[in-house]
């Protein structure tokens, strides 16, 4: 008896000291040391950093513990060397003229060499650590032009307003396509019911939007009104997210709109409730789909859940909900590389240094495996920039309608009629008129994607490495094929664009053969864009 209870306590022990340290492996810290190679690049991490791309060349640290940095993110950096980093945690990250120190902590930092090139490094770890799904977001959002209500209407999302939108975009000449009716339309946040006051008949507003043409989409975030019978039900019933570690008390967090709770998503059962308020609105009104706003990790910083779940986690979570709605938007996403989510730039200010970056970070975004891409609203989707027409730069509109024209997705909101000359609005429509004929092949590009894993926009050293041509940030290729040069700069009519090896057809009828640099003329009207013929 006396040695099989010492055995029985040997086990028991035993047991406990390889689960205690599991739980230390689980919270160790993890450190990599990386040299740099001589001239060495390195891309990836945070899509607002394409901006600051490549980052060997100057001291840059970031923290992905919490910080999606208002956009997507991922745990994955690469070199134009072939080689990457990768984990399947937060990465905290600081490059210098000569090292890359990497931290993580509960998971091994990978680090290795595929190839000799940027898409090598790229190709290697979309197959082996976010495979490609082989799907892709509804086609309408690449084929036809996309028009958000948010910049016309703002707050004041109503039922005769949008419809007018709707009709306005026809009358205009401009061709129908996805139609997201912004924030507000809802009872309060949780609620997902059309505010009765607003809309009269929101199942006749979407039948009539319909058959003009249009497919639509309505905004939806995970927080829940602290004020509501919802946030009530959903407290006693254990799905929010806690502010105590012994989960007695929903959490209420600071956002853009106020303070609410959260909907836990780390729990089934909330998942389960979400989903259910969706199909309600696709069942009883026929949406087609959502704009899934907000869920970044900092919201969920210093809060409890019914699952372990750490920051980046719960934006994982919010971020699976779009899998089940083929039209749908995120413009915050964590660790969803190669899964069919159209991923939008986050807003951008009515101002020429926010035009600049809308190249390099759609670059950004899909050298971190987010393929399927927005560059924002046309002349900018921040909104209190619009508050005063008389000081918009109809040029800044121009410009940017020609940078959404040959990206994957080009976005509406603010109405192009309302506030351009006639001159310039003909400009615009020719561009939505361009992206409609070519949408057809974007979305092959599209299809192509999903199953090799490869970025739709890429800069030129994915294409052409090591010629010298990683710093540019004003042209950028649509699949391997398409090479556009648009211009970013006020006032600017002419502008040097780099040809890469081979013969490109330009917009005007010339051809050019490459390697060489060429100035061309870029008058108000003219996107230049060039197709590799050989």
């Amino acid at each position: 008896m006396y040695k099989r209870i010492i055995s029985v306590v040997s086990s028991v022990l035993f047991i406990t000291l390889f689960l205690a340290s599991c739980m230390q492996n689980t919270n160790q810290l993890k450190v990599t040391k990386i040299r740099l190679l001589r001239d060495e690049k390195w891309w990836g991490g945070a899509v607002v950093d394409g901006r600051n791309s490549p980052y060997s060349d100057t001291n840059f640290t970031y923290d992905q513990n919490g910080d999606c940095k208002g956009n997507q993110a991922q745990p994955l950096f690469l070199s134009n060397k072939g080689r990457y980093i990768w984990c399947e945690k937060p990465l905290k990250i600081s490059f210098s003229p000569d090292e890359i120190s990497v931290q993580s902590v509960g998971a091994d930092i990978i680090s290795g060499k595929s190839g000799e090139t940027l898409k090598d490094a790229f190709l290697y770890c979309s197959k082996t650590f976010f495979p490609p799904s082989g799907k892709t977001p509804d086609p309408l959002l690449f084929t036809n032009p996309q028009y958000n209500t948010w910049i016309e209407l703002q707050y004041d999302q109503n039922e005769k307003d949008i419809l007018k939108y709707g009709e306005d975009i026809l009358k205009n000449g401009f061709p129908a396509g996805v139609l997201m009716i912004d924030d507000n339309w809802q009872d309060r946040y949780g609620t997902w019911k059309f505010d009765c006051e607003k809309f009269s008949d929101p199942g006749g507003m979407i039948k009539k939007l319909h058959d003009m043409g249009f497919k639509i989409m309505l905004w939806v975030c995970p927080f829940i009104s602290s004020d509501s019978p919802v946030f009530r039900d959903l407290a006693d019933e254990k799905l929010l997210i806690f502010r105590d570690e012994k989960k007695s008390k929903p959490s209420i967090v600071d956002w853009w709109n106020g303070s609410s709770a959260i909907i836990d998503l780390s729990n089934p059962e909330g998942i389960k409730w979400f989903k259910t308020q969706l199909n309600n609105l696709v069942e009883e009104y026929g949406v087609d789909g959502f704009k899934l706003d907000a869920g970044d990790p900092e919201y969920y910083k210093g809060t409890y859940s019914y699952g372990d779940y750490g920051p980046n986690d719960h934006c994982e979570s919010f971020a699976r909900i779009g899998l089940d709605y083929p039209l749908n938007e995120y413009r915050a996403c964590w660790k969803m590389a190669g899964q069919p989510l159209a991923q939008r730039l986050r807003d951008k200010n009515h101002t020429w240094n926010d035009l600049q970056v809308l190249i390099p970070d759609m670059i950004g975004l899909g050298i971190i495996g987010y393929q399927f891409g927005c560059p924002d609203l046309i002349g900018g989707g921040e909104w209190t920039s619009f508050l005063d027409s008389s000081v918009l730069d109809e040029e800044l509109i121009v410009r940017s309608s020609q940078i959404h024209a040959l990206m994957p997705m080009m976005q509406f909101s603010v109405a192009p009629w309302r506030v351009l000359s006639p001159e310039n609005l003909q400009i615009c429509r020719n561009m939505a008129l361009l992206h409609q004929s070519v949408g057809n092949e974007i979305y092959e590009l599209a299809r192509e994607c999903a199953s090799t894993g490869e970025p739709m926009v890429r800069n030129l050293e994915y294409e052409f490495p090591h010629k010298g041509y990683e710093h540019i940030k004003d042209q950028f290729m649509l699949g391997k094929n398409i090479m556009v040069a648009p211009v970013v700069q006020k006032g600017v009519r002419t502008r040097e664009v780099v040809f890469p090896e081979g013969k490109w057809l330009g917009d005007d009828g010339q051809t050019i053969t490459g390697p060489v640099k060429q100035t061309i003329q870029v008058p108000l009207s003219r996107l230049p864009w060039f197709r590799k013929v050989i």
